[in-house]
């Protein structure tokens, strides 16, 4: 056995000690009793795009606590109102959905796109939602002393509310309904396959949100900033741990009753692969694991080749 293979072997079987609070479903049903007696209130406006064959549409949408949220909902011009299958797209910390054009390859696969802000970040969606204690920079910190009021908590519902718009539409296929992501959209992904009753496949590349606390201590990424606020005030840590620990997809992953691929890279210092694992290895619907040995933090192309062939496979797409 080689030094990877052991390292697959070693991951395969890494099941850290749940974090699981004890009102974990009784908190989750509720959040979703919420999201959806509260009507979404969209509305969508055409845009112009140098790309003759797409059409594309600015959506706003309104969180649970009435914050605008906006996307772009594109669609290849070819198809008419055909109901088309529809993949719900979230990015990564702190970027944006950029522009209607970034998406042309999935038209090219005759799917359509929502694409996401997520709130506060790079893109063009604020927050309304009030800071009811001191941050750290960066935005996972807001709110986190309360698990109602906890930025993730927040990303979370409005990421549910995307995927009941698209639900909604009547030139989208119901039953085809992707969700998909990368780092934060990737760890958003397997939020909404785990609490969503309308996602048909999700495809969560090197996920975050996953093993919150293995990431507060060891990784580079967003969670640096929960880590720090622990410093900055140390008598929190037990309670900013508990705050997480509702949003760790760890805590999550047996809820997923959808096909799953996940991707990971064992170079990758900011979604470390002990953390993915955690996560992957608690999943029990249809799932596949892509690994790359030599991978940092971000997805190759042929990652984007399997995201294809994997989607058209399950959702039987011609």
């Amino acid at each position: 056995m080689n030094v990877i293979e052991k390292r697959i072997a070693e991951l395969t079987e890494y099941r850290p000690d749940l974090t699981t609070p004890k009102d974990m479903d009784l908190f989750w049903d509720k959040m979703l009793e919420e999201v959806r007696a509260k009507p979404i209130r969209a509305f969508k406006t055409p845009v112009d795009t140098p790309y003759a064959h797409m059409l594309a549409y600015r959506v706003t949408f309104e969180g649970v606590d009435d914050t605008p949220l906006h996307a772009w909902y594109v669609r290849p011009r070819f198809a008419g109102d055909q109901k088309l299958p529809c993949i719900v797209l979230f990015h990564g910390y702190t970027g944006g959905k950029g522009y209607p054009e970034d998406y042309s390859s999935w038209l090219m696969l005759g799917f359509a796109v929502l694409a996401v802000d997520v709130r506060g970040q790079g893109g063009e969606t604020g927050d309304r939602l009030d800071d009811p204690h001191g941050t750290v920079k960066g935005w996972i910190t807001k709110g986190i002393l309360d698990k109602d009021t906890c930025y993730y908590k927040t990303i979370t519902t409005d990421a549910l509310r995307a995927v009941d718009w698209v639900a909604e539409q009547t030139d989208v296929n119901p039953t085809q309904i992707a969700i998909s992501g990368a780092s934060q959209g990737g760890g958003l992904s397997l939020m909404v396959a785990a609490l969503s009753n309308k996602a048909a496949v999700t495809v969560a590349d090197i996920p975050n949100m996953c093993h919150m606390d293995f990431g507060m201590m060891n990784s580079t990424s967003s969670l640096m900033e929960a880590a720090e606020f622990a410093n900055r005030f140390p008598e929190h840590l037990e309670q900013v741990l508990h705050t997480l620990s509702y949003f760790d997809v760890m805590n999550l992953a047996h809820r997923i009753r959808i096909p799953v691929m996940v991707s990971v890279g064992f170079k990758d210092t900011v979604c470390m692969p002990e953390t993915i694992f955690a996560a992957y290895n608690r999943i029990e619907s249809p799932k596949t694991i892509e690994i790359y040995p030599f991978t940092g933090h971000w997805v190759e192309g042929f990652q984007r080749r399997k995201t294809a062939e994997f989607l058209v496979k399950t959702l039987a797409l011609s």
